[in-house]
């Protein structure tokens, strides 16, 4: 499990399948009301509280971005405190959980170096293809259209190199700079053996 802090209110989940696993649960059992996933809830939200010094208290949204073999992303906005309230506590905590679903494979990289390793990689299994955006200063691997087969294989590839991002691919080809619209895999292969 990987904790960041987006804003004041707002705190990213990263939950790789081997977390689940490790709790008993799968993505599936979102939609049950299983007290195992409110127990995960509760964990996360007390590690993020002594994680990031903040008390939580009152109603937490809970968006869940499922990233198919990779895990899921969990978004947790706690709503803003009236006066001089504490953003949290130790009380009752009110979840209003949305899930979304993603077929596409999206990971984000810091340096360029990272992605020349990853593209090395990823041809040694035969899966190529992808385009890559620049935007935030970060490059943003898409990979579309990955056979049912190869997909949790280059989950595992990808992830070793960065990180999944939340990011929609629609922003990303609305706002981000295309690097490389199509065939990245091997564009990336061909100019930096």
């Amino acid at each position: 499990m990987r904790l960041e802090r987006l804003t004041a209110n707002k705190i990213k989940i990263f939950l790789t399948s081997d977390d689940l696993f490790e709790r008993g649960l799968s993505k599936e059992d979102i939609w049950k009301d299983s007290s195992k996933w409110n127990q995960l809830f509760h964990d996360m939200l007390e590690e993020a509280s002594e994680e990031f010094d903040v008390d939580i208290q009152g109603s937490v949204a809970v968006e869940i971005f499922s990233l198919q073999a990779q895990g899921m992303i969990l978004i947790i906005t706690v709503d803003e405190a009236k006066d001089d309230e504490e953003l949290l506590y130790d009380g009752y905590i009110e979840m209003q959980v949305r899930v979304e679903g993603c077929d596409d494979l999206l990971y984000e990289f810091s340096e360029f170096e990272d992605l020349v390793g990853l593209a090395k990689r990823l041809s040694i299994v035969d899966i190529y293809g992808g385009s890559l955006f620049w935007m935030h200063n970060r490059y943003y691997l898409l990979m579309e259209h990955v056979e049912a087969d190869k997909k949790e294989k280059a989950a595992c590839i990808l992830s070793e190199f960065g990180t999944a991002s939340i990011l929609s691919p629609y922003v990303l080809a609305e706002y981000g700079k295309p690097v490389m619209k199509q065939f990245a895999v091997e564009t990336i292969i061909h100019f930096f053996k």
